[in-house]
């Protein structure tokens, strides 16, 4: 048991942290509102025990102050229906005197919205001050945000330190997030195989050097294979590549070679002569890239091998997709493995899926409830995976 579930909050104020950075349309619709679910359970459980809530978020990037489509308003009505019967209250500020006698006035069984936390440039900053003032507003710290647990910002970093021992604590979710992190990086159960993809190496350095400890397999796919296949002397024609990285590209293969991870790139790949739906595409093999074509896909043999490793694989981690899944086009490498992982775990392997495009790729295929874990982590789950400590992991546990 956590100490979040074996704690009562019955006549508390619980300031909770979460993560409601979700995308909104032109008309502030929301697109996706899974991080906004995934706080909802912890959100009950306080006011289940008779506590009330006060919601803090971080959204979008402001620049220097309030702006109206930063403002965590758009959320509320949507907020409203996913507490059908709560009473929701919102607060045009998240310090102040409005929101001090918001917090006051709050009776158990209800909940409290603060405005944007990056509307006060003091959040991002980690300002001490700032943290004090809004560790004032409730009894207990509640962090349920993974998704920002790598920033040092006031509310996820700062705060903690305002609130004894046993009255700040992770949320469902953050637990979630940290304990099926920890399952995969330290305890995963062999053969261990990670898939990794994106566009840049540059931005995957730290995490494929620290899983060539902990993996078997590490796979490939996305626009980073092409600087490795290149640093390998094949043709790539104008496929994505950073010329800078392909001696870093080299080492990387040449410490997985020493450390018997079997590292595995494409080996074909469904190349495109520009970058758009309408583009004339073919499939070649790896080192057979024309001038003026780009690979946007991994093809059918590479989907193959890739499919065969995830199979015979007991624990999987998959970060980044394999080609421009966006575009109906290219989208069959990244579908092919979402589906392999998703047969895989129901085979008795263990799956966790994390990253923003990973994340949006599974949900689009509908096998989010066919794999393990689902991780809203991001850049925060990245950082897990490179061996970092977090500061808002690190706040609560000191």
């Amino acid at each position: 048991m956590s100490k979040f579930s074996e704690h009562n909050f019955k006549n508390e104020k619980a300031l909770v942290r979460v993560d409601f950075n979700v995308p909104l349309d032109e008309n502030y619709n929301i697109t996706d509102d899974t991080r906004m679910r995934a706080a909802i359970p912890t959100i009950k459980k306080i006011l289940d025990d008779g506590g009330s809530v006060i919601l803090m978020s971080h959204f979008g990037r402001p620049k220097g102050g309030p702006e109206e489509k930063f403002s965590l308003k758009h959320l509320l009505p949507h907020l409203k229906e996913l507490l059908p019967g709560v009473t929701v209250l919102f607060s045009n500020d998240c310090i102040g005197p409005e929101a001090e006698q918001k917090a006051k006035d709050l009776k158990p069984g209800e909940v409290l919205l603060l405005e944007n936390l990056r509307f006060h440039k003091e959040e991002e900053k980690g300002n001490e001050e700032f943290a004090k003032k809004l560790a004032s507003l409730g009894d207990v710290y509640v962090n349920d945000a993974f998704g920002t647990a790598h920033r040092a910002h006031a509310s996820t970093a700062v705060m903690a330190q305002f609130f004894l021992e046993d009255k700040r604590m992770f949320g469902l979710l953050m637990n979630a997030e940290v304990s099926n992190a920890e399952k995969v990086l330290n305890s995963s159960e062999k053969p261990f195989t990670a898939i990794l993809g994106g566009a840049k190496v540059s931005d995957k350095i730290e995490i494929i050097e620290n899983l060539l400890k902990k993996a078997n397999n590490i796979i490939i796919g996305g626009g980073m294979a092409y600087t490795f296949l290149k640093a390998q002397g094949k043709e790539i024609g104008n496929s994505l590549c950073e010329e800078d990285k392909l001696d870093l590209a080299n080492d990387i293969l040449s410490k997985a070679k020493q450390q018997n991870v079997q590292f595995l790139l494409p080996v074909d790949s469904v190349v495109a002569d520009k970058f758009s739906e309408d583009a004339d595409t073919k499939i070649v093999n790896n080192d057979q890239i024309e001038k003026g074509w780009m690979g946007l896909d991994i093809g059918p043999e590479s989907i193959k091998i890739f499919t065969k490793t995830i199979m015979e694989s007991k624990t999987i981690l998959w970060n980044g997709p394999m080609g421009v899944f966006e575009m109906k086009k290219f989208q069959a490498g990244t579908k092919a493995i979402a589906e392999a992982i998703a047969k895989a775990t129901e085979n008795g392997a263990y799956s966790l899926v994390g990253g923003g495009d990973s994340v949006a790729a599974i949900n689009e295929f509908n096998l989010a409830d066919k794999v393990s874990y689902v991780s809203t982590g991001g850049g925060a789950l990245l950082e897990y995976f490179e061996g970092k400590e977090l500061p808002g992991i690190k706040a609560i546990n000191s």
